[in-house]
């Protein structure tokens, strides 16, 4: 293990959508891991688009508009080109959670003026805390089935909020399959990392918690890690920040401390 390969010799299974996965699997490979890419969540289009697209037809309304992900962000610019939607000249001001929405939301020309200190729900709320939101109308385009926390915190403080879904998740039709050779075969990886609460669920649902019996799980944040604790798993590694390069740092410097 040199000092710029630290991961050498490890197997790291990574659970990010399939679409998204590359990035992270670079960076790991890059420091010396062998990758398995294992998606336990799909991102799919919505199942019903109306209340996207009358949000795009009244763009100009809102005060702002809040993005919870990259996905978020691609699904709205897809809809609104379907749409035949200009985007530029939005008047109102846009808040993105995390670097990689930020970059997606400077992808559509658009300025972002307000990002969160740590990249959850409740650190985004927080950051509303100076804002005047009385009356102020907020549009949120995120995943069909997320948590609450956003909407009712806002509303509480004045805000008009339209939640809307931009995209859905779901669970890739050969995850129980892809289990069985992955984790159960004479070589299981060292680790494996999670991302977000439904890549938890999704995994523990196909495989149970026994899976990962003799494998460190690394998880992007707080939220994640509540949910593997629920399903009565440990935590070997946390991010911080919450991000690509946190969870890297992170596993790099609790397979440093192991060896």
């Amino acid at each position: 293990m040199g000092p710029d390969r630290p991961l050498e010799g490890l197997t790291i299974a990574v659970t990010r959508a399939r679409e998204q996965a590359g990035d992270l699997a670079d960076r790991l490979e890059a420091l010396g891991a062998q990758v398995i890419e294992f998606p336990t969540i799909e991102i799919r289009p919505a199942e019903d688009y109306r209340a996207l697209d009358a949000a795009l037809s009244r763009l100009s309304t809102y005060d702002w508009i809040i993005f919870t992900s990259a996905n978020g962000v691609r699904f709205f610019r897809e809809r609104a080109e379907l749409r035949g939607i200009a985007l530029d000249g939005f008047p109102g001001r846009v808040c993105a959670i995390g670097p990689a929405t930020r970059r997606a939301v400077e992808s559509l020309g658009w300025t972002v003026d307000l990002v969160p200190e740590q990249y959850v729900a409740e650190s985004l709320v927080a950051a509303f805390a100076d804002e005047d939101l009385a009356g102020r109308r907020i549009l949120l385009p995120r995943a069909a089935v997320a948590r609450d926390v956003v909407p009712s915190e806002l509303a509480r403080l004045g805000a008009i909020v339209d939640v809307v879904e931009a995209y859905r998740t779901a669970v890739p039709k050969d995850i129980v399959q892809r289990t069985r050779e992955v984790f159960f075969g004479p070589r299981p990886p060292d680790w494996i990392t999670f991302t977000s609460s439904s890549t938890v669920t999704n995994f523990v649902q196909a495989a149970g918690a026994a899976a990962l019996e003799h494998v460190r799980i690394a998880s992007i944040g707080p939220v994640t890690t509540a949910a593997i604790l629920r399903c009565g798993l440990s935590v070997a590694a946390e991010a911080d920040p919450y991000t690509m390069d946190g969870l890297v740092q992170a596993i790099v410097a609790a397979a440093r401390q192991a060896k």
